[in-house]
Formats: structure tokens, sequence, C-alpha cells
């Protein structure tokens, strides 16, 4: 199961090399992991979502992201709020679990993992978002992979 994950993650990280110039911008990034884990990883395949959210004062608003709709702009109480003023990846077994903390922008959702994305000066911008609609969808294994993703492809951007 791990070999198996760690190849889905490493055509992931190809697509988006493939598809990226050292001239494409922050969006232009973005929009692209953003595409290349849904095509992966899409459709329940666990993510039901993936998209980012960019930091501003006080609250964040949507950025690039697949598939459905999303909450816009969302405070920083919830697991993206913490991400981002944390600066710590969070991985969240189930939602449920955060109570009131939880912005459930769609209520089938019961998983969530959240990574930091950060400037040149290592500031946080925003977070790298994905959900599921299942219990346990994230581990160690996608957390490492998907930092390493947004080491080589967004951070510094």
């Amino acid at each position: 199961m791990d070999h198996d994950l760690a190849n889905r993650y490493t055509r992931v990280a190809l697509s988006i090399s493939n598809a990226l110039t050292p001239d494409s911008t922050l969006n232009a990034r973005m929009t692209t992991v953003a595409d290349q884990i849904w095509e992966e990883f899409g459709n329940g395949r666990p993510v039901s979502w993936v998209g980012f959210y960019l930091l501003g004062t006080g609250e964040m608003t949507l950025g690039p992201r697949r598939n459905k709709p999303a909450c816009s702009p969302i405070g920083l109480h919830g697991a993206c709020g913490t991400c981002a003023t944390s600066g710590k990846t969070l991985i969240i077994r189930d939602v449920k679990d955060l109570g009131d903390n939880y912005i459930a922008c769609d209520p089938r959702d019961r998983s969530e993992i959240v990574l930091p994305v950060r400037n040149r000066a290592g500031q946080i911008l925003g977070v790298l978002d994905l959900d599921s609609h299942q219990v346990g969808a994230f581990s160690e294994l996608d957390q490492r992979a998907l930092e390493e993703i947004i080491r080589d492809h967004l951070d510094g951007a």
C-alpha cells in the first residue's frame, strides 16, 4: 500500500514538473499543483476536494482549487487557519474531533490534511488543503510527499 501511494505521489510530482516553467507565477503553480493532485487522487480516491487558502488579515480567502465550491472567506480558527498561524502541517483523522473549531464547507468531509505554503522569506502565504469523505484518509506518507511537492514547486515562488 505505501509503495503504491508513493508511486502515485511520484506521478503527481512529475506531472507538476512537466507542466511548470521557471517563470510560472505563484497562481499558475498553485493551479497546477491542485489540478495534478486532483487528477491522481480526486473523485474520492480518496480526495473529495483540494485547494489553497491564502492568508489575509484575520481571515483566509479561497485560491486555486478543485473540484466543488468551498467556503470563502474563512476565519483563522479552523484547521486551515491553525495551520497558517502555526506554520505546521495538520493531519485531521476525523474532523468531528475538532468540534466547533471545524469549518464544514462540505458536511460529508471526514478527514483533512493541511500544509503551510511560504514565500522566499519563509513567511506563510497560505495553505494547501485536502479533504476526504473517509475517516483517516491521510497519513505521514501523504504529509511527507505533499511537503516535498510544496517545497519543490511552491515555496519561495
